[in-house]
């Protein structure tokens, strides 16, 4: 395995604040796990706990945590967006996070690039009704569009049965499909994102 030293932030954008177990959490956490069997450093922020202002800016003021976590995901070579589902849908913060992404379409490196050229963009989905796949592909598409690159088998997800109540959490165990997936996805995000280290995109100016 090539080691170069890779860091990975996740943002959870579970609902519910800390330190309340989150079954978000628990997804989040096995994503970083997986990341770190391929020498990824990782660290993860539960956004329910920040204040995210309103916005597509970079800053929005004063009380704004959003420019922290920005700083953040800049400085990290792989981000990892994990999100339950909510009427089948992304929760409020994960779409805030593609809000304020926004303002990256303006940022630009030295070279002509959006800042975040080079850095690789995965996704997590629990929840207890179906909506995961909706999901991963309008978060794909949003982070794909501010300059992230997505790498083959770059998601994973849980959907418990329709109309029960069991949640990630409270399982006895992880299901095999579900570990082997997240593996797979350790696996080729920590792979894109070094060779993207190593090989940047071209210059765009």
């Amino acid at each position: 395995m090539d080691n170069t030293p890779l860091t990975a932030l996740a943002l959870n954008c579970t609902l519910t604040p800390s330190p309340a177990p989150s079954s978000t959490q628990l997804m989040t956490d096995q994503v970083l796990e997986a990341l770190g069997t391929h020498g990824v450093t990782s660290s993860s922020r539960r956004l329910v706990d920040f204040t995210l202002k309103p916005g597509v800016k970079a800053d929005e003021g004063e009380g704004d945590d959003w420019p922290m976590i920005r700083q953040e995901i800049l400085a990290a070579d792989i981000l990892v967006v994990s999100t339950p589902t909510w009427m089948g849908h992304m929760s409020s913060i994960a779409q805030r996070v593609l809000e304020r992404l926004d303002a990256e379409l303006s940022m630009m490196d030295d070279q002509g690039r959006p800042e975040l050229y080079g850095k690789v963009a995965v996704v997590a989905v629990v929840g207890n009704e179906d909506g995961a796949h909706k999901i991963i592909a309008d978060l794909f598409q949003g982070l794909n569009d501010v300059g992230l690159t997505i790498p083959t088998q770059g998601s994973t997800y849980w959907n418990g049965e329709a109309m029960h109540t069991v949640d990630y959490k409270d399982l006895d165990s992880t299901p095999k499909a579900v570990a082997a997936t997240t593996a797979a996805l350790g696996a080729d995000a920590a792979h894109l994102a070094r060779v993207l280290k190593a090989n940047p995109y071209p210059a765009q100016k």
